[in-house]
C-alpha cells in the first residue's frame, strides 16, 4: 500500500509544482518527496523483477535528489514535471507487487489465501 500512495503523494506535488510559482522550500520539499517516492517504487519495481522500471525510477531519484539539486530552467523544470507524473500515473498499473501469502497458503501453496 505504501508505493501506491507514495505515487499519488508524488504526482499530486508535482503536479502543484507544475501551476504554482515554486520557491525555494517548495522546491526542497518537492525534490524530497519525489526522491523518496521514487526510492520506494524503485525498490517495488526491483521486487517485482521489473528491471527497466527500476532504471527509470532510479534515474527520477537521481534527478529529485534533494542533497545535489538541478538547476534547470523553468521550461525543463516543467517538462520533467510532466514527464514524471506520466510516468508514477503509468506506474500505477505496470508496477504492483503480489500481495503475501498467509501461513496457510504457504502450507497448501494451491489455497491462494491472502495475508490480513
Amino acid at each position: 500500500m505504501t508505493p501506491r500512495i507514495m505515487k499519488w503523494l508524488s504526482m499530486a506535488i508535482l503536479f502543484v509544482g507544475l501551476l504554482a510559482q515554486s520557491s525555494s522550500i517548495y522546491r526542497i520539499v518537492l525534490d524530497l518527496v519525489v526522491c523518496v517516492a521514487a526510492l520506494v517504487v524503485f525498490y517495488q519495481a526491483i521486487q517485482s523483477e521489473k528491471y527497466l522500471w527500476a532504471i527509470g525510477f532510479f534515474s527520477i531519484a537521481v534527478l529529485f535528489n534533494p542533497a545535489v539539486p538541478l538547476t534547470l530552467s523553468t521550461r525543463v523544470f516543467f517538462w520533467l514535471d510532466l514527464s514524471c507524473i506520466m510516468t508514477f500515473a503509468i506506474s500505477l498499473a505496470a508496477v504492483r507487487s503480489e500481495p503475501r501469502l498467509s501461513i496457510s497458503g504457504i502450507i497448501a501453496p494451491h489455497r491462494r489465501i491472502e495475508s490480513l
